[in-house]
């Protein structure tokens, strides 16, 4: 199974933190469940979510380690469709949203990682779902506008990191070495999103958080090293798929799966298969993508109780 097409939010799959420095931030995190979804486009699927929740309650996921946990979340929603853009609602504003009819690579594991949370912070409905996904999704857990979106993979990683959610093992892996790709590319074509094309303060904005995550030294692990390192890696890391792309860090992104028979398998939101799948080996799977150079991965964090 190989993707060899990209989703526009896949060219997007941004790891966050334009003003992280080295440790972590002291950031203060939504607590506060919504109250109410007032607008229906915020959440949809329900159907799924309240599956979700008897799958949860019946297999007592919450008991399971974080990483099983997550694994145990994208296994229960293979097939569903791959649906790009489900992000984008509104043009004049940013707003949170879930959407459980279709996913790309970047809510597949979101959403994953997110249910996954909430399975032990005590709160299971729609609006704690949205708080944690907000919390996740946008840089320091606060949402203001467009840009406040984590866009690109690595800058994802790295504010989730800094709010204590995940931590980046690329480094630990043997045979990764410096990330030196450079992004630019939404600033570069701002005609390609909507948001942008009519918003130039949005535009330098979004050029000012490039510059940052340019500034920082990253580790990856190069798609030939994979194989080596994989028995390592664990069910429910998440991968950023980095590329050759110019002026992009990652091209897709994906969880780690440990199969009965011990292989790392690739279980994402896949554009060829056109639904989230359990793929085939992370290292066959990169290998057979001509653009694909290698991962960064990071490493789910227990949840505290709330």
């Amino acid at each position: 199974m190989r993707d060899t097409t990209f989703g526009r939010r896949e060219f997007l799959s941004l790891v966050g933190g334009a003003l992280a420095s080295a440790g972590a931030l002291a950031v203060a995190r939504p607590e506060r469940a919504l109250a109410g979804v007032r607008d229906a486009r915020l959440f949809a699927g329900q159907e799924t979510f309240e599956r979700l929740l008897g799958l949860a309650r019946a297999g007592a996921w919450s008991e399971l380690p974080i990483g099983e946990r997550i694994g145990a979340i994208g296994m229960a929603l293979r097939q569903t469709p791959y649906v790009a853009a489900t992000l984008e609602l509104y043009d004049d504003r940013e707003v949170c949203s879930v959407d459980f009819r279709g996913l790309d690579c970047v809510t597949f594991f979101e959403i994953c990682l997110a249910f996954a949370r909430i399975l032990t912070r005590g709160g299971r409905t729609p609006e704690a779902l949205l708080s944690e996904v907000t919390f996740l999704r946008y840089r320091g857990g606060r949402l203001t506008d467009y840009a406040s979106r984590l866009h690109y993979t690595s800058d994802w990683f790295v504010d989730n990191q800094d709010k204590r959610v995940v931590r980046l093992i690329t480094a630990d892996l043997p045979g990764a070495t410096r990330f030196t790709k450079l992004v630019g590319f939404m600033s570069a074509h701002p005609e390609a999103y909507r948001q942008l094309k009519a918003s130039p303060d949005l535009v330098r904005k979004i050029a000012a958080i490039e510059a940052e995550i340019n500034l920082r030294q990253m580790q990856y692990l190069p798609k030939e090293k994979v194989a080596a390192a994989a028995p390592l890696l664990m069910t429910g890391d998440i991968v950023g798929v980095t590329t050759t792309i110019d002026g992009l860090d990652c091209a897709h992104s994906g969880l780690c799966y440990r199969d009965e028979r011990g292989a790392t398998r690739l279980l994402h939101a896949s554009t060829t298969m056109k639904q989230v799948v359990l793929d085939e080996d992370l290292a066959t799977y990169l290998a057979s993508v001509r653009t694909h150079s290698g991962i960064i991965v990071a490493r789910p964090l227990e949840a505290t109780r709330s």
